[in-house]
């Protein structure tokens, strides 16, 4: 009785919590079921219920190619970025290469406003024939993510017992083995949730994505959507189906790998 008391109290002081984050995904779903009246009427549920905004939208974008592409893209980002982050993050803090000062200052690269380096990567993806492609865009994600992976990593290898690593040094292992063979699985969950964090941010860029692709065969969802505003009128049924399909594959990934997301993020903060 006390336990179910309990948990009736639980519910009731999270359902504000979860009806906030909620709130957004459920009018995205009215709008989308409304017709141009209803929309204009600003009305929360819709008066008149209409499937009819789905399939327009699909016939008047190419969504699943949009959903392709920011998949692909944000993907192949997130490889990156671990590949590029995990050595630099470990030499920098076990083998003191930088000094101490360089964990430190790490981040504030990402501070600076994404506009300031347009102009230079246009044209630096422009000399190197990378503009308007899958690849570029990837690139681009994949450095740009460095100091916020660094910085969820950093944790997670300070808390790494560092006798493990003096053992397998007294071994003969060098510091490259010992990184992939002890450090590696260790710390995997930390990886993981990283690898998501990265992913889903690459996800959902805007910015260099409306820059640097101009066809349909390399944009990605947020500049697909961006499409449905014309010069007079925003279609905002249409343009709430495509962003519903476009966030859903975020939504499963962050289902499917919530443990892991929750696990890696729990051992990064508790020693």
């Amino acid at each position: 009785m006390r336990l179910a008391g309990r948990h009736l109290w639980l519910g009731l002081a999270t359902a504000p919590i979860v009806g906030f984050f909620a709130l957004p995904i459920l009018y995205l779903l009215a709008v989308s079921l409304k017709t141009k009246d209803d929309v204009l009427n600003g009305a929360f549920w819709p008066t008149a219920t209409t499937l009819a905004n789905w399939p327009a939208a699909f016939e008047a974008a190419n969504v699943v190619g949009f959903i392709v592409n920011s998949v692909t893209v944000s993907l192949l980002a997130g490889f990156l970025t671990i590949a590029l982050t995990l050595p630099s993050a470990y030499a920098v803090l076990r083998l003191k290469i930088g000094g101490k000062w360089l964990s430190d200052v790490t981040l504030s690269s990402y501070m600076a406003p994404p506009i300031v380096a347009l102009i230079p990567l246009f044209f630096l993806l422009k000399t190197s024939g990378l503009l308007d492609t899958r690849a570029g865009l990837a690139l681009i994600y994949g450095l740009a993510n460095v100091p916020v992976a660094f910085w969820l990593l950093t944790p997670f290898l300070r808390r790494m017992p560092l006798e493990i690593e003096q053992a397998a040094a007294i071994d003969g292992a060098g510091p490259f083995r010992i990184l992939l063979q002890i450090v590696v699985p260790i710390i995997s969950p930390g990886i993981v949730a990283t690898f998501i964090i990265v992913t889903v941010l690459a996800y959902n860029e805007f910015l260099f994505a409306s820059a640097f692709t101009f066809s349909d065969a390399t944009r990605t969802l947020p500049v697909g959507i961006s499409l449905f505003q014309g010069d007079r009128l925003v279609n905002f049924g249409q343009m709430a189906a495509a962003s519903l399909a476009g966030i859903a594959p975020v939504y499963l990934i962050a289902l499917f790998m919530q443990r892991y997301l929750v696990s890696g993020l729990a051992h990064g903060a508790v020693k």
